[in-house]
């Protein structure tokens, strides 16, 4: 009979061919690389995003590219002075593939001052993602690397080394992560590929550790609408030829369909690979239930207080624990069990299966074959599983200016607007910019201020239009106080635009006084003598005459009084004779309304001085 250790390998070995088969395709996340100097290197290239360290999604970088005499693949301390560039730039150091793993050539470079590293391939291929080394115990400086890595063509760090050599000038480059992640829309999309299994060694103490620290961030962009967050778990099958064997039993559910290898590789003791399958299926059918209820992020605090309260390295991983959990949240365990189903039972289980079918790759996300995997907007995530990296990378997966305002705090970006306005339009007066801050840089954006909203290029100018403009620096019309008067060239009837008001000339945003008496606008008639004032003028006329200025003519102040009293008389006469008609037209109407009626009752209601004698309706229409 096989000995454990043999029935283990042959388990791998079919699990491994089991991957295969769900899953093979591995895309390679790509940033931009481009040449400021030499002018002759200029132009644009690909680089493969390193798997560990933090790439800066959404932002760039430029630097001066230095390749060291000595240590060229990194795979030493460089030791020395710190690498440093004429210009004070930082400095991006260049290294070659080979010898070692490409996060110590990375971390060697970081240790001595480099803000990036470049890995020049020294094969003709295709770009592939830089990973990190398996676990053991020499690696622990994985977790340290805080700088970007990126692997680039042979070809391409060929051209970087020969302009090197000549050294006449800088290379100066520039990293640009600003288009690594799709950025659609104002709602960000993301998926974090996980484990309920705390004994795995670094992996798992990296994905608790995460979780516990993202929890906050993760549930105040979801309660705001900002994100939408899954969870997934990944899970494989048993061979029909293995499914009634001792390891397909104890690692499997439902029949071999969804396995977990075991955890402490070790069928003979401590907990078996159902046991992990059974409690991810709980984990997303937590979230399934919760996000029913309009409250998925429950879910990041059902696994933090699991891993606290029901932790595997303390032998309390159990479906007790995990209830108590349940229970504690408010969650509805029936439905919880309702969503796990039968575990023994020989059938699909709709939950897992759909996990098995996500697994594979899709669009621009290729398989996810290790944990943890963090894919964001439908791309994977590179670099280290730590908050503030991840928390960058999700912001830069907004569109532009609709980013919360956790992705504007001064520790994940800098404020642009704070540098010369970011070369916006700017009133110091009334204190408003159209600069906008935003996570990959600012935009020139109008504002909108007191519900006014300003038009124009956000460089040059900005203009209020609309309802209530004027009352926000006069609309950007002119407007001018001179001896107690105040004219303006924003007029309240209009939406848009300045027109000088009456007795101004121009354009509305700069006005000048007419001399009506200069160009004998008024003021005109013989007697008159006119005097320019500030915005109108001034006309008197001669003797004891008279001005009236609606037909610009000088009168004798008696004929005035007389014509006013022709008026009042005429007007007298008028008022009376309507009243008088009006009297006589009431009188009438009463008159003739009682002789109908009458008429009309004497049809019906014969009177007794009429002797039943018949009369008509109308005395003037008797025959």
């Amino acid at each position: 009979m096989a000995s454990l250790r043999e029935q283990l390998a042959v388990l791998a070995v079919l699990l491994a061919v089991a991957i295969r088969l769900a899953a093979g395709r591995f895309v390679v996340e790509i940033e931009s690389i481009s040449v400021v100097s030499p002018t002759s290197l200029r132009g644009h290239h690909d680089a493969a995003i390193a798997n560990f360290g933090v790439p800066n999604y959404g932002g760039t970088l430029t630097g001066v590219v230095v390749y060291p005499d000595k240590g060229r693949t990194g795979c030493h301390a460089f030791g020395g002075d710190p690498f440093r560039s004429k210009s004070g730039r930082p400095v991006i150091l260049l290294v070659d593939r080979g010898d070692c793993y490409f996060a110590l050539k990375a971390y060697n470079g970081q240790q001595n001052g480099a803000a990036a590293v470049i890995v020049a391939d020294t094969i003709d291929e295709p770009l592939l993602t830089m990973d990190a080394p398996e676990e053991d115990n020499d690696n622990e400086y994985v977790e340290k690397i805080n700088i970007p890595s990126a692997l680039v063509t042979q070809t391409f760090g060929n051209s970087l080394k020969e302009a090197l050599a000549k050294g006449a000038e800088e290379v100066v480059v520039k990293l640009d992560w600003t288009e690594s992640m799709p950025h659609p829309d104002e709602r960000v999309e993301y998926e974090l590929w996980t484990n309920s299994n705390d004994e795995c060694g670094d992996r798992c103490d990296e994905q608790t550790e995460f979780v516990a620290n993202f929890k906050g961030h993760a549930q105040l962009l979801e309660k705001g609408g900002f994100t939408r967050f899954t969870p997934h778990y990944i899970t494989w099958y048993c061979p029909d030829a293995f499914k009634p064997s001792r390891e397909c039993k104890a690692q499997c559910i439902n029949n071999g369909r969804y396995c977990a290898p075991d955890p402490e590789q070790d069928f003979r003791e401590g907990y078996d690979g159902k046991d992990i399958v059974i409690e991810n299926l709980r984990q997303l059918c937590v979230h399934r239930v919760a996000n029913d209820s309009g409250r998925p992020r429950v879910w990041w605090d059902f696994v933090t207080d699991y891993h606290v309260r029901c932790s595997m390295k303390e032998k309390k991983y159990s479906k007790e624990c995990a209830e108590h959990v349940v229970r504690s949240l408010g969650l509805p365990s029936d439905k919880i069990s309702k969503c796990m189903g039968d575990p023994e039972a020989d059938v699909d289980n709709d939950v897992l299966r759909t996990e098995q079918l996500l697994q594979i790759g899709h669009g621009t996300r290729g398989d996810v074959t290790i944990l943890p995997t963090l894919v964001i907007n439908n791309v994977q995530y590179r670099g280290k599983l730590e908050r503030t990296a991840v928390l960058k990378a999700i912001c830069a997966g907004f569109k532009e200016s609709t980013e919360p305002s956790v992705c504007l705090n001064p520790d994940i970006e800098t404020n642009e607007c704070l540098d010369s306005n970011g070369g916006c339009w700017q009133d110091s007066e009334l204190n408003i910019t159209a600069c906008k801050d935003t996570f990959r840089g600012r935009v020139c954006q109008c504002p909108v201020v007191n519900n006014v909203q300003f038009q124009g290029d956000g460089y040059n100018s900005c203009i209020p239009v609309g309802p209530g403009r004027c009352a926000i620096n006069n609309g950007g019309c002119w407007s001018d106080t001179k001896n107690g008067q105040n004219f303006s060239a924003c007029p309240d009837s209009d939406l848009t635009g300045c027109r000088c008001p009456y007795g101004f000339h121009g354009d509305g945003y700069k006005c000048e006084d007419v001399d009506e008496c200069k160009e004998k606008l008024a003021c005109n008639c013989p007697e008159c003598s006119c005097k320019n004032t500030w915005g109108g003028y001034d006309c008197k006329c001669k003797g004891n005459l008279l001005y009236i200025k609606s037909e610009d003519t000088c009168i004798a102040k008696s004929a005035s009084k007389f014509g006013w009293l022709m008026t009042l008389f005429i007007l007298a006469c008028v008022v009376g004779a309507g009243t008088a008609a009006y009297v006589f037209y009431k009188y009438r109407l009463r008159s003739y309304m009682d002789s109908e009626i009458m008429a009309i009752m004497s049809q019906y209601m014969p009177l007794d001085n009429h002797k039943n004698e018949t009369r008509p309706l109308r005395e003037d229409t008797a025959a």
